[in-house]
């Protein structure tokens, strides 16, 4: 998704997924956490979007640096932070960056990348440069956690188009989601045609966004973890822990140094 999209899409982002279980999904890799790097302290999440994983995590006395190439994403992070309690807030730093370039001289306990980045990084080269950015920030006992969508459940179990309805009290949006699969390049085109009333003012705006999604496969994974220093140590679904299949959408992987 290019920085315009993001720019439209920032703005009704967190309506767009209020049903979003964020609570549950930071539960769920403090647990992998816990598990493979006990005494972790610090965060970097590439991709933070509106800050919510971050936010959640900081309320759980991590240190946490989000990082996100949308400046109008990181205003609305920002924005949730400033309403934060000072003990919460100080955990909690958000900065301009593209997850395929960043580069701090801060090391960190725990790298992740949720809500599918990992997914947007749809050409071999992104996410080689995406993995290596992980590892060059990660403690040399830390490890790099994050989700994707998992190839062979959308070969198997293929994507097919949906229509959502939010609305909160200043607006209401119509959302038609309508997929393409693109084999060649093992990416899903999604079209979003978005409809969004405005109940103040009574008139209505129109979106058209597409977001390019690639679907992985472990061996892939498994395959440019290893050319670029990590390797897969804990692969499963995500918040099930269940084992991977052709009808597990979204994958969990997390990655430590070699």
């Amino acid at each position: 998704m290019d920085n315009n999209v993001f720019a439209a899409y920032s703005e009704y982002y967190d309506l767009l997924y209020k049903d979003k279980n964020y609570e549950t999904e930071t539960n769920y890799v403090e647990g992998l956490i816990k598990e493979y790097v006990p005494n972790a302290s610090t965060i970097l999440e590439l991709g933070c979007g509106t800050g919510i994983h971050a936010s959640k995590f900081a309320k759980k006395d991590f240190k946490v640096l989000g990082i996100d190439r949308s400046e109008t994403m990181l205003q609305h992070a920002k924005m949730l932070k400033s309403k934060l309690p000072d003990s919460i807030s100080q955990n909690l730093t958000f900065s301009i960056g593209d997850i395929r370039s960043f580069f701090t001289e801060q090391k960190f306990d725990i790298v992740i990348a949720l809500f599918h980045v990992m997914s947007y990084m749809t050409s071999d080269n992104d996410l080689t440069q995406a993995i290596q950015t992980a590892k060059k920030h990660l403690n040399k006992n830390g490890v790099f956690i994050f989700d994707c969508w998992h190839g062979p459940a959308v070969l198997f179990d293929k994507p097919v188009s949906r229509i959502k309805k939010f609305e909160n009290e200043k607006v209401i949006i119509n959302r038609q989601a309508t997929p393409t699969l693109n084999f060649e390049k093992k990416v899903v085109e999604v079209n979003f045609d978005i409809s969004i009333c405005d109940k103040i003012t009574n008139t209505t705006n129109n979106l058209n966004e597409v977001h390019v999604m690639r679907y992985l496969f472990f061996d892939e994974l498994d395959g440019l973890m290893k050319q670029n220093g990590l390797r897969i140590i804990y692969s499963a679904e995500w918040l099930t822990k269940n084992n991977l299949s052709n009808t597990t959408w979204n994958a969990c992987y997390v990655c430590k140094p070699i």
